[in-house]
Order: structure tokens, then sequence, then C-alpha cells
């Protein structure tokens, strides 16, 4: 088993520095309430039908975000390093999750467990700014990629996404890409020739 690079306390700092400045004592309560986990590649960090319980920070790996319709599997978002991941409606309403998160590499996350988070926020507001920053993130997160969808071209979307995550497009499966980006794997390859011809 690989060891942690980082410590809860590492991990804590760089949550403050994102997100919120803190005190030592608020650094001390969130650390407190981090859950390293290990995660083999390809096993599941949330599966379908579990309710979520914690938001997940990547400090090591890849992270996919899926679901079935019409019994194909559908990509809704994909993570490395030092980025959030959560199913945020079974979060927030503590419903059985539509949606799969999965490992595609051997993956450390510290697991912030909602309670845990909420009761912290009573104490500190600090950590309270730090939870409405986590939440603001994704929603951001979630309607940059509602916008790409509905108004961007396929070659577009694809170059957007080589910008932003150059470390995902590296390591993540084509076919995954291809899903995330809602076009076919062919499609996805006639995007790659054309902007690697273009560049």
């Amino acid at each position: 088993m690989p060891t942690l690079s980082l410590t809860s306390r590492d991990v804590a700092r760089e949550l403050a520095r994102r997100y919120s400045t803190m005190t030592h004592e608020e650094l001390d309560m969130l650390e407190s309430i981090l859950v390293p986990m290990k995660f083999a590649k390809n096993e599941k960090i949330l599966d379908e039908g579990r309710i979520c319980r914690h938001i997940y920070w990547i400090v090591k790996g890849l992270v996919r975000q899926y679901y079935y319709k019409n019994k194909k599997e559908l990509t809704e978002y994909m993570a490395t390093e030092n980025t959030i991941c959560m199913s945020i409606e079974s979060l927030f309403r503590e419903t059985p999750s539509a949606q799969i998160i999965q490992a595609l590499e051997p993956t450390i996350v510290y697991a912030i467990p909602m309670r845990d988070l909420e009761a912290a926020a009573m104490k500190s507001v600090n950590i309270q700014m730090l939870y409405r920053k986590i939440l603001e993130e994704s929603l951001i997160i979630s309607q940059q990629r509602a916008d790409m969808l509905r108004f961007e071209s396929a070659q577009d979307r694809y170059q957007k996404l080589v910008k932003s995550s150059p470390q995902l497009v590296l390591r993540a499966p084509l076919v995954y890409i291809a899903s995330y980006l809602q076009m076919t794997p062919e499609t996805l390859s006639r995007v790659r020739t054309a902007v690697l011809m273009n560049g």
C-alpha cells in the first residue's frame, strides 16, 4: 500500500488556502474531521443507490462521475488532483445517488463528512465560508458544463477542456472524454485531429 504523501494538516491548509483563511484553532477543527481514503483503479468511491455523505477532496488520482441512461454509461464529471467531487443532490437531500463515483487510477481522497462539516461551520465563520465556497464552486462547474454543452461546438468543447484540464485530457480514457463532452468517440477522434492540425 502506498503511503499518504500529504498529512491531514497539509490538506486542511490547502483547503483553507483555496477557500477561506483560518486560525490555528480552525485548522485543528477542520483537520479533525478529514478522513483519508484509498481506492484501487476502477474501485467505486460511491455506488449507485448509496447516499453520498461526504465531500471528497482528491489528493492523488483521477475520478469519474457517471450514471446510466438506457443501459448506457454517461460521464457527468471527471476530476484530478486538488479538486472537489460529490453527488450534490444525494448529499443535500440524503437520498440514494443516481450517480456513481469511480477511481480511474489508484486514488487517494480526503473525505469531509457532511454532518461534521455542518457542525464545524456552526462554530466557525471561516469554516462556514469554506463550506459556502465549495458549494459555489460546485454549482459554477455544473453551470459552465451545461452552458458548454448547450452553446459550443464539438471542437470548442474539446479545446476548452484541453485548456482547463490538461491533465484530465492526458490521463482519462478517450471513451470517457467523449461521453463527458457528449460526442461519439469517432467525433472526438476527428475533433482531436483537426485541433492538432490547426495547432
